[in-house]
């Protein structure tokens, strides 16, 4: 599957038309977003079941904004609506192998039930890559 490039006006429909989403959150001056993107792509050949999108963090400044990027490369993973990971850095190919699986095999009943009692107690905050932790997007 070829990458989807998001903008404010795609990025609800794309996320709530798809149960597992890979954003790349990248500008095109950025050199660790460029050493990142064969990589990435590499992923997307191999995982033709999931969504690979792309933000320009440029065009795309709201978009950036709405989601605390600070820093670029950052990848964010959304399923079903909730963003499970985000770590800014160009990953090696081993590590993104490593973080796609590990959110595969995430129990989402479970990940709801964190962000529904993080957000019960007043904790619903930003997203550091730990399912515990994770924030509802939709």
């Amino acid at each position: 599957m070829s990458t989807v490039e998001l903008t404010k006006e795609n990025f609800d429909q794309v996320v709530s038309e798809n149960d597992f989403i890979l954003i790349d959150f990248w500008a095109s001056w950025c050199g660790p977003c460029r050493q990142f993107a064969p990589v990435y792509e590499g992923a997307s050949e191999r995982h033709q079941d999931l969504v690979f999108a792309k933000v320009d963090t440029e065009a795309q400044q709201e978009l950036a904004a709405a989601f605390e990027i600070r820093s670029i490369p950052t990848l964010m993973i959304v399923r079903e609506n909730v963003a499970v990971f985000a770590q800014p850095g160009a990953l090696p190919e081993a590590a993104l192998e490593d973080v796609i699986g590990q959110a595969r095999k995430l129990d989402m009943d479970e990940v709801r039930k964190s962000v529904d009692d993080a957000k019960e107690a007043g904790e619903a905050g930003g997203t550091t890559g730990a399912a515990d932790e994770a924030k509802d997007v939709g």
